[in-house]
């Protein structure tokens, strides 16, 4: 028996066709199980003891050199405290002798 061109040619298109159907097929099932397994990953809450009455109110002084508060966008204050002593280090002055207003991670 011998296969001519057309026919070899459509049968490479079924295989194609049938490869990239099931990749697609694969590709809406993790997608579907991705989406169900984000929703149910709730986090666990463990039965904490009750807090201690809190203390009074004191109002909270500025520490000596303090150039105010700052405003963190979608950053840790770790990361904040890493950046603020990198930068300090750079310019080379302490880092109470500079003033940060906001720091905001830029995706890139």
């Amino acid at each position: 028996m011998k296969v001519t061109i057309p026919e070899a040619l459509g049968y490479s298109v079924l295989g194609f066709s049938i490869v990239f159907l099931m990749l697609i097929i694969l590709m809406g099932i993790i997608v579907v199980m991705g989406k169900v397994l984000n929703k149910k990953e709730e986090p666990v809450k463990a039965a904490a003891p009750a807090p201690a009455p809190a203390a009074p109110a004191v109002p909270k002084e500025k520490a000596p050199g303090s150039a105010g508060s700052i405003d963190l966008h979608g950053v840790d204050p770790r990361k904040a405290a890493m950046l603020m002593a990198i930068v300090a280090d750079e310019l080379g002055k302490p880092v109470n002798e500079l003033r940060f207003v906001s720091i905001r991670e830029i995706e890139a």
